[in-house]
């Protein structure tokens, strides 16, 4: 189960460093301007807002890997807080911006972080 719930994490790690690019550095091109449904106007006035966005999912990210390299019990307490962390800002941004972000980033993070407690 350990090596399920690595996995699980490592795709969340990844879910975030797609993110972090989407918003950074693809906001106002196609792809971002796309996942979003702006257009190339609002892109640009929203796209410093995005990049912020970007940066914070970079972190969720870095302290996902981190949690994956660290070793127990280290490894396992930064899972768990930077999991958490995934599904507090996903019912967030459900609540406050668009209820897709539930099942795209909420669900999955909560899906990582049972495995991981049950793993332990």
């Amino acid at each position: 189960m350990e090596a399920v719930a690595n996995v699980l994490v490592a795709l969340i790690a990844a879910l975030h460093l797609y993110i972090l690019v989407l918003e950074m550095f693809l906001w106002q091109k196609k792809p971002g301007r796309s996942f979003h449904g702006f257009d190339a106007e609002m892109a640009r006035a929203t796209a410093a807002m995005a990049a912020n966005q970007g940066l914070y999912n970079g972190f969720l990210a870095a302290g996902l890997v981190w949690g994956l390299i660290a070793a127990d019990p280290t490894g396992f307490r930064v899972q768990v807080f930077f999991l958490s962390c995934v599904i507090v800002a996903g019912v967030y941004g459900a609540v406050t911006a668009n209820r897709r972000i539930l099942v795209a980033q909420a669900l999955p993070g909560a899906l990582a972080l049972a495995a991981v407690l049950v793993a332990q």
